[in-house]
């Protein structure tokens, strides 16, 4: 049988090695359905029999046997005698209230349900989603969000900070900053640096919660907006625009690049970090899955391809544009005003 090859060399050679991709997602919803539940939480760092897990969250005691029997399969639980317990990962990053918790996984199985609309997205060319949430729904839906963000900022955002120069960088803007993390990370790196931060009233409600918890209020301005309609203000050194252009449209992206070129002072750099496709846009495979994940959740989001970003960077007048590849997933792409 002859491989079948994408522009990514990517090769599924068998008929089982095609069907371990089509079925993994029963893995993830076994994972997402233990997490949503408080399985690991219940077991703490105790052994238990599936019936006392199950008592504790008021389910029924065979379906909560049968998940915990496959999270064993899975190598997340342990089982001896009937009794069950965390694996030494699971207990230290499924477990509520541990250092390590994975609160983020809340956001990965609100994306479970946008994904399982992929099909009608695809055929639509757009969300099919109904964004009409009640509104205590909505907060919590936005504080998994952030949280989910917050976890893989806070690991990611040190190492980019360091590709940049910030030699003359006093005063930053972070557009759609969420919980702060990349700011913190800014001001850690410069001891005059001061940081504002962009977004929309109810996550800058939780921004100051993160930003108080790492202690660096005074050094932090807080701005509540929505930067499709408002202004960020003037006299910004560098402006951040982290997993922002995703979420637009092309021409919605054209419009926020000149809002910031307007805000930056003269030799101000705009850094817009994202995935950064090649023209085929099969690569970064990331970039390629993250694309229809903007597909099922966005009307018009996408990920964009080096020649489009520099693009509307120069057309805003923005110069030496030079591109930084991080450790993670994302790139930099980094454009100065004059």
């Amino acid at each position: 049988m002859t491989p079948s090859r994408t522009a990514d060399n990517v090769q599924i050679a068998t008929p089982a090695e095609l069907m371990r991709l089509a079925t993994a997602f029963r893995q993830s919803r076994i994972v997402l359905t233990a997490f949503e539940l408080g399985v690991f939480t219940a077991l703490e760092e105790r052994r238990m029999p599936s019936s006392a897990v199950a008592k504790a969250l008021r389910a029924d005691a065979r379906g909560v046997d049968r998940l915990m029997n496959a999270l064993c399969a899975l190598g997340l639980l342990r089982k001896w005698g009937g009794r069950f317990s965390n694996t030494p990962v699971s207990g230290e990053f499924l477990v509520r209230g541990k250092p390590g918790y994975l609160g983020g996984l809340a956001h990965t199985a609100n994306l479970w349900h946008s994904w399982t609309t992929l099909t009608q997205a695809v055929a639509r060319g757009g969300t099919v989603l109904r964004r009409r949430a009640r509104k205590g729904s909505r907060r919590k839906r936005t504080r998994g969000f952030i949280a989910a963000m917050h976890q893989r900022a806070s690991i990611q955002a040190g190492e980019s900070v360091k590709l940049l120069d910030l030699s003359g960088v006093h005063k930053t803007l972070d557009v759609g900053a969420g919980s702060g993390a990349y700011s913190m990370a800014l001001v850690r790196a410069g001891a005059d640096i001061r940081a504002t931060v962009f977004d929309l009233p109810d996550v800058i409600a939780l921004t100051r919660v993160y930003v108080r918890k790492a202690h660096l209020t005074r050094r932090f301005a807080f701005l509540a907006g929505d930067f499709r309609k408002d202004d960020f203000g003037k006299g910004y050194d560098l402006i951040l625009l982290s997993a922002i252009i995703h979420m637009n449209s092309p021409a919605d992206n054209k419009r926020l690049f000149r809002k910031c070129a307007k805000a930056l002072n003269p030799a101000g750099r705009l850094v817009v970090q994202d995935y950064i496709m090649d023209d085929s846009r099969t690569r970064p495979e990331a970039g390629a899955l993250f694309a229809l994940n903007m597909l099922v959740g966005t009307q018009a989001g996408d990920t964009f391809t080096e020649r489009e970003v520099r693009g509307w960077m120069k057309a805003v007048g923005l110069s030496k544009i030079r591109r930084l590849d991080t450790p993670y997933e994302g790139s930099l792409l980094i454009g100065r005003k004059g």
